[in-house]
């Protein structure tokens, strides 16, 4: 029953990631951005690679789905279908290809693009083609796992509210997360064993989600934007820095 819960994981390892889940949701609510990239990165070092994107994209379907029901009132609806749209047709592409992109070059691609349109006004089919976001997103998200990153630029363009910006990514992210849970069940990925996990690590992002909203309360809109721009900007550093040392 213990190995069950722990899912194959040493306990300490088990503690670290239940942890880590609550403080990438706190970042995420308060910065509005960077807690799945971290989150996924620290799982990287810990879990099977096999398992690595379908659980993690469970984890973030629950904590997403969270922060949703936590800040509903304030969700900008008008661009959600189209998004949603695209996410159906890039998690279908992203599927359905045999022979995977280069995880280093997508690092690259998704680093180098989110610089640029923190450093520069963001382009404007971002505002205006809410499907081909959903579209590219999803489709790299099958590859590349935690495109929070890349979605939030097109979230930013919108220029809403600190509060509105958090739920309208909420909901992008919880159907695209969803979207790809569903395409690696079908492709065969046994989600049982990590059952124990998934719930404790929801659970600790759902805790992380309330705390993270406090602060999200106590910041003013011109400051979350400043740093959220620095929080983009660092993640995506980090992912070029990634995606040259596996290319190198």
């Amino acid at each position: 029953m213990t190995e069950l819960f722990y899912a194959g994981l040493e306990p300490a390892t088990f503690w670290i990631l239940v942890a880590v889940s609550f403080v990438s949701s706190f970042i995420t609510v308060a910065l509005g951005i960077g807690g799945g990239a971290l989150l996924l990165a620290v799982m990287a070092s810990a879990m099977p690679p096999a398992a690595l994107i379908p659980v993690h994209g469970v984890i973030q379907v629950g904590s997403n789905a969270l922060r949703l029901a936590v800040l509903f009132r304030h969700v900008h609806w008008p661009p959600v279908l189209t998004f949603l749209v695209g996410t159906v047709i890039g998690v279908a592409l992203g599927g359905s290809l045999v022979v995977n992109l280069p995880p280093g070059a997508i690092l690259i691609g998704v680093g180098g693009f989110v610089i640029w349109s923190v450093l520069s006004k963001p382009p404007a089919w971002l505002s205006r083609l809410p499907v081909v976001t959903g579209l590219i997103s999803s489709f790299l998200t099958m590859f590349f796992g935690a495109t929070g990153v890349f979605v939030a630029n097109f979230t930013k363009s919108l220029n809403l509210p600190r509060q509105a910006h958090v739920a309208s990514h909420a909901v992008f992210m919880t159907a695209q997360h969803l979207a790809k849970v569903l395409a690696f069940g079908l492709l065969g990925f046994a989600f049982g064993p990590w059952l124990g996990f998934l719930a404790a690590m929801i659970l600790a992002g759902f805790l992380g989600t309330l705390g993270g909203r406090l602060i999200l309360d106590r910041l003013s809109d011109h400051g979350f934007r400043r740093v959220l721009d620095v929080v983009l900007i660092l993640i995506s550093i980090r992912l070029i820095w990634t995606g040259l040392s596996s290319l190198l």
